[in-house]
Order: structure tokens, then sequence, then C-alpha cells
């Protein structure tokens, strides 16, 4: 089976992951426990194309080693601390706007939308673990880059959590560590992660699955990502609108005089 047929038929896994999941959130009645899901849809998708076929060759195990530990430390991460959280004020609004029927309503602009986006961007780990051949200069540059966003985007993570768990610091802006230098350092390193592992798709041949990590640049910057969160933050949080006048919105710089 080669990386094409595979990539197509792991579309179907994901979607009933996706099902699962909005049956269980819509039980909860929060929409925003799809983001736990998230890493794992890529997980389960390099999963079923190792299994499409008798691959195993190195890149399989570079593409395993890789996104199991960045899928599962993510998703633990959010579900520990979305689970019990009211649900998110992206969702809310989302929610909103599209009631009544919102629960069904959510299968397909939320879960379905996710597993699609998901799916599409998984395209490299298809043509990785699909070619066989040894591994070049440009498979470690790739996992360098890719083991470069996961640590990255971990430390942003437990720095924002120890932050939050400071009662003193409650109402404050983060902007310490790597907070300091972008204020969007976890989602800098989900770019530096999606960039690595096309990196090695690459190497192994499989230039044409460019559009995925373009497409997850896209949604970073312009749609689910910075412009999202930051659309009406200032309003909420007045303080924020100093930490954007210093600050670089993405890719990490030093700090601004405001």
């Amino acid at each position: 089976m080669n990386a094409l047929q595979a990539w197509v038929l792991a579309l179907p896994v994901l979607l009933a992951m996706a099902v699962a999941a909005w049956a269980l959130a819509t039980a909860r009645r929060n929409a925003g426990l799809v983001d736990i899901v998230w890493p794992l849809f890529f997980l389960a998708a390099a999963i079923a194309f190792a299994a499409s076929g008798p691959h195993e060759g190195p890149r399989t195990w570079l593409v395993l080693a890789l996104v199991a530990p960045w899928a599962m430390r993510l998703s633990v991460y959010l579900a520990l601390r979305n689970w019990n959280a009211p649900e998110d004020h992206r969702y809310r609004a989302i929610r909103a706007r599209n009631e009544p029927g919102f629960s069904w309503k959510s299968l397909y602009l939320v879960f379905g939308l996710q597993a699609v986006l998901a799916w599409l961007i998984s395209a490299p780990l298809a043509g990785a673990i699909a070619s066989t051949g040894e591994l070049q200069p440009l498979d470690a540059a790739g996992a360098a880059l890719a083991a470069f966003g996961i640590a990255f985007e971990s430390a942003a993570d437990a720095q924002l959590a120890n932050f939050k768990s400071d009662p003193a610091n409650a109402g404050k802006v983060m902007d310490r560590g790597l907070w300091r230098y972008t204020r969007h350092p976890n989602y800098f390193g989900e770019f530096c992660v999606a960039w690595g592992l096309w990196l090695v798709a690459a190497a192994g041949g499989a230039w044409w699955t460019v559009f995925a990590p373009l497409l997850m640049s896209f949604l970073l910057l312009r749609v689910s990502g910075v412009a999202l969160l930051e659309r009406d933050i200032g309003e909420r949080r007045p303080a924020y609108r100093d930490y954007i006048t210093r600050t670089n919105a993405f890719f990490p710089g030093p700090r601004r005089n405001a």
C-alpha cells in the first residue's frame, strides 16, 4: 500500500474517534474537550499508517518516536487542564452562534471538522512511514526541528501552568520564561513540530505533503491560533495590551520597549 492509499484509509479511523469524543463531550456539555483529542488524532493516524503495510523502515520508527511523546504529553496536559474546567470561551462563542441544536451541530462543526483537519495535516506522516529508504541528513534536520518544537512547547506549557498555580498571579499576564520572547510559545512549538515532520517526509520523497505544514501554519497564525485568541483579549484583559506592544506575537525575538 502506498502513502496516498494509507493516508486515505486513515480518515475513517479519525472520524470514528471524533464521533466517540463528540458523544463524551456532549454528555459533559463541553465542546472544548475536543482539544484533548486533537493530538491523539495524529498518533492514531501514525499508528494506522504503520499498520497499513510492511513498511517498518527507519522512518516509521522515527515518526512514531516523535509523534507518540508529543501527542501523549499534550493530550494529558490538556486533559488535566480542561476536563473539569468550564467550556473555553472560544467554544462558548461557537455554541452561542449555532443554537438551537448545537449539541448535534457540533458533531460536524467542531469534532468532524477537527478530524478532517488533523487528517489533512497528517499527510507527511503517511509519506514518511511509506518510505523504506535509508535515513538522510534531512531526516536528522527534521527530527531535530520537531524535537526542538516538542521541548519548546512542553517548557512553555509547564511555565504557564506554574504561573497560573500561584494565586498571587491571578489577573496578571504571563510574560516570563519563553513567554517573554513570544506571546504564543506553545503555538510556535507546534509550528516547529509540523515543519520538522514534513522534512522527514520530504527526505523520504514525499515533498507533495508540503500543503500540510502550510495548512498548520495558516491555522496557527490566522484561524484557530493567534488570531482567534487575541481577537478580543485586549477587552477581556486590558493588561494584555501592554504585553502586545512589548512582545512578538509568534516567532521568538527580543522584548521591545513599550
